[in-house]
């Protein structure tokens, strides 16, 4: 975040300091004599570009704002609208994941000593009492010390995938919207081309301002979906690795609990 923040607040020197210079610029000419030539629309353009003042000084809310109109609200509504649920996933998952966290040593460390002090059913009390799927798993296979240690392991290990199960609930979901976002981008690039050479055919001429539009509701539409991705992208992966680390801490723990099992029952 902080190397983002870092990258915009230079482009924004850069941009900033480019329009000082063409003001500048603008200032030494009418100072000087006369001798102008003539300044055509595209270079009038290109340069009101590069200083800026294509977004006439408007905050960054509003000129996003304008590009979303601009780039036709009947294809960026489902961009944005794949974006907002995608996010809404992650902060969901994000959350649950969080909680689900657990010191499994500090955890194995309480369920030894009760098993040592006050038995099987301590050792079951500290787990209800303790969040997270490693101490349902520990619950279960608990549950079933009296069956034989066989039994702990299977109740442990199918126990243990129906927690994977719950931990990856959502995540297809935004890998639907990961690839959906530019999808629609693109549906809308090819929808705003085809405008542009219908345009193009009903006035018998190619003229730059026949095809703006409707290129522009190609890129925009395109970029949207897009960033919208990169967006998801980048959350998707922080839970999948965090899925990992809790799947590979109930594995181990699994295993440590059957160990403390083992020992206990053979006292």
């Amino acid at each position: 975040m902080k190397k983002l923040l870092t990258i915009v607040s230079m482009v924004g020197l850069l941009t900033f300091g480019t329009a000082n210079l063409y003001a500048q610029d603008a200032a030494d000419s009418a100072a000087a004599p006369q001798t102008e030539q003539a300044i055509t629309p595209a270079e009038e353009a290109v340069a009101d570009a590069v200083a800026g003042d294509d977004l006439g000084g408007q905050p960054m809310h509003q000129a996003l704002k304008q590009k979303f109109i601009e780039g036709g609200v009947g294809w960026m509504s489902p961009i944005l609208l794949c974006l907002i649920l995608g996010l809404a996933i992650v902060i969901e998952r994000v959350i649950y994941l969080n909680l689900a966290t657990v010191n499994t040593k500090k955890l194995l460390d309480k369920v030894e000593d009760a098993l040592q002090n006050g038995g099987i059913e301590a050792a079951k009390d500290v787990c209800r009492n303790t969040r997270g799927p490693v101490a349902s798993i520990f619950y279960q296979g608990l549950d079933r010390a009296g069956e034989g240690i066989d039994v702990v392991e299977k109740s442990v290990a199918s126990y243990g995938s129906v927690q994977a199960g719950h931990l990856e609930n959502g995540m297809s979901w935004i890998s639907l919207f990961i690839a959906l976002a530019p999808m629609l981008g693109f549906m809308g690039t090819v929808v705003g081309m085809i405008a542009a050479f219908d345009a193009i055919e009903a006035a018998g001429d190619i003229a730059p301002s026949l095809v703006a539009g409707g290129m522009k509701i190609a890129l925009l539409t395109t970029v949207a979906g897009l960033i919208a991705a990169v967006i998801l992208q980048l959350f998707y992966n922080y839970l999948l690795a965090k899925i990992d680390s809790i799947v590979i801490s109930m594995e181990d723990a699994s295993i440590s609990l059957v160990d403390i099992l083992t020992k206990y029952l053979k006292k």
